[in-house]
């Protein structure tokens, strides 16, 4: 089911920008279902310069458990979805492993993001 995205905001990961947009509604809301291709409860980053809400589009990466997740041949400006259900939250980062985080994506959120900087996701449950 392909649901409307409204409202942006400008936020910022040290040296990179991103953009974010809310989905469903202008306050983000826990993710209950699948959005476009990005099933619930998981994180999906799809391919540079597409449209996550068309249905034909396959995340190029999707995770699912907590915990770091390092990027490899992820540059230049994608979306990334933030599908996970509970209230968990993923957290961009500088480096590799988790560290150095400093970017919160709150769930039911899709953000624009340059992944150039990024080298790990860390998935967690506040």
């Amino acid at each position: 089911m392909r649901k409307s995205i409204r409202g942006a905001a400008a936020v910022g990961i040290a040296t990179a920008a991103a953009a974010v947009l809310s989905v469903g509604t202008a306050e983000a809301k826990p993710a209950a279902d699948s959005w476009g291709t990005c099933p619930a409860g998981a994180v999906c980053i799809f391919p540079e310069g597409v449209n996550p809400g068309n249905s034909q589009t396959s995340p190029t990466n999707t995770y699912w458990s907590y915990g770091a997740h390092n990027l490899s041949g992820q540059y230049g400006w994608h979306w990334v979805y933030n599908n996970q259900t509970g209230g968990a939250h993923a957290h961009l980062c500088k480096a590799y492993n988790g560290v150095n985080c400093d970017f919160d994506m709150r769930p039911g959120v899709a953000y624009w993001v340059d992944l150039g900087p990024v080298n790990s996701i860390n998935l967690d449950r506040p």
